[in-house]
């Protein structure tokens, strides 16, 4: 029942703002800048040592679609290729698979028809935002999440996925109060569903990411996405959740310095 109640909390607090919160939301989307997509190739590798390249696959929502960014080769796909790259000393292929403005559903629609039918060794699954904004209720985003998982496995058969955590909405500079609060605490429910996947699941870690990711001197012009040097901390994040001693052995990082 408590567990229950936590879920809803979000939409408990929200149902007596929905006029102000309506009003913020429309507010906001008018007048935050729209950043457009990088325009080189979302994919590229790092160079390493001798031996075979290790594969990345990073697939999200817009910071993974290069919003924020202007090139890809700052995005966090290929943050995340180059702090692989410098722990292990291997080769790092790593490609970018993102939709701005996609949640999970769409993604399970969209992209993931679209992904490459090969084998990949770190698979990062990077959504959350759109599915707050959606306000997209726990059991279903929990249901997308797995079902996502399962159809990922079935493409690609990573040896790891990393879950990124949900974005720190409550502390996003382009949101107002009290928009920014309702939807971090739905983006707190929805971070704790993937903590749950995660721990369920032997081949998989959870990132969580802290409030100072939304600080401004790592997000873009717009205040909603992350900036090249936002990317370069996240992506470091995520690396360090392949490293953590619970993830499950299989591509040594640092065995390009052994």
């Amino acid at each position: 029942m408590i567990k229950r109640l936590r879920e809803l909390l979000p939409e408990l607090v929200a149902l007596p703002l929905m006029p102000v919160l309506i009003l913020q939301g429309r507010h906001t989307r008018r007048h935050v800048p729209r950043l457009p997509e990088p325009t080189d190739d979302p994919w590229g590798q790092i160079a390493g040592g001798p031996g075979e390249p290790m594969k990345l696959l990073v697939i999200g929502e817009s910071p993974v679609a290069g919003i924020g960014v202007t090139s890809y080769q700052q995005s966090l796909a290929a943050m995340m290729a180059g702090s692989l790259g410098r722990r292990s000393g291997r080769a790092v292929e790593w490609s970018a698979w993102g939709r701005n403005g996609a949640t999970v559903a769409d993604a399970i629609r969209d992209l993931l028809p679209l992904l490459p039918a090969q084998a990949v060794d770190i698979a990062c699954v990077a959504f959350g935002v759109n599915d707050c904004t959606a306000f997209r209720r726990g059991h279903e985003w929990h249901s997308d999440m797995i079902r996502m998982l399962e159809l990922i496995e079935q493409r690609i058969n990573p040896r790891h996925i990393v879950l990124s955590g949900v974005p720190p909405l409550a502390d996003f500079p382009a949101l107002p109060w009290p928009l920014r609060a309702v939807l971090g605490l739905k983006a707190s429910a929805l971070d704790s569903a993937l903590a749950r996947i995660a721990a369920s699941r032997p081949d998989t870690s959870h990132a969580p990411l802290p409030s100072a990711l939304a600080d401004a001197a790592l997000m873009a012009p717009d205040g909603y996405h992350p900036s090249a040097a936002g990317c370069e901390v996240w992506a470091e994040i995520l690396v360090q959740a392949c490293r953590r001693p619970d993830f499950v052995a299989g591509i040594a990082l640092d065995q390009g310095q052994q």
